[in-house]
């Protein structure tokens, strides 16, 4: 099944959700997202799926929301139009177990997306972080709430604040990541 850049498969019984936008390093349209609303409920509905992982590509899991197809939107469109928030929860309410399978980039929504999922597994190469802040704005998809529940207040602020990665390793070491 294909959605607008995301690709939707079986293996066996996992069900396999791939971000596919290979030319924009895998970012996030969240429209894209509302009308694969299908999608998740898709997923949810195949008895024979044990459980789903998202992945992205080795080059990035997701870099984030594509900011260029929001530039036009100002705080009351976004609000009104429950832009963020009205079909990106629906992967932490699948009810089967989903795993981020994390190579190279997952910043911004992209973190905030793996972080939505049960949990995350990072390749060596998985770099982590919300670079928001460089764009003087703030995680708006959970980052802000979710990263201070896996790595502490302290840590989170720091990553919020300066926009700074955190590898694979750390990850671990902080308990973003499984392993």
């Amino acid at each position: 099944m294909t959605y607008d850049n995301i690709l939707i498969e079986t293996h066996g019984k996992v069900g396999l959700v791939t971000l596919n936008r290979p030319k924009a390093m895998k970012r996030i349209v969240l429209r894209a997202y509302a009308r694969a609303r299908g999608c998740t409920r898709w997923l949810r509905c195949r008895r024979q799926h044990r459980c789903h992982r998202h992945y992205g590509s080795e080059k990035a899991f997701a870099a984030g929301a594509d900011i260029k197809a929001m530039k036009d939107w100002g705080y009351m469109d976004v609000y009104l139009a429950d832009y963020i928030t009205a079909e990106w929860e629906t992967v932490s309410r699948i009810r089967k177990p989903v795993i981020a399978a994390v190579a190279g980039y997952a910043l911004g929504g992209g973190c905030e997306l793996a972080m939505m999922c049960d949990f995350i597994l990072a390749a060596d190469t998985a770099k982590f972080g919300q670079p928001e802040i460089n764009l003087g704005i703030i995680p708006g998809s959970g980052g802000t709430q979710r990263l201070p529940r896996f790595v502490g207040k302290s840590k989170a602020m720091e990553m919020v604040l300066t926009g700074r990665m955190m590898d694979a390793a750390e990850a671990e070491r902080c308990g973003l990541v499984a392993g």
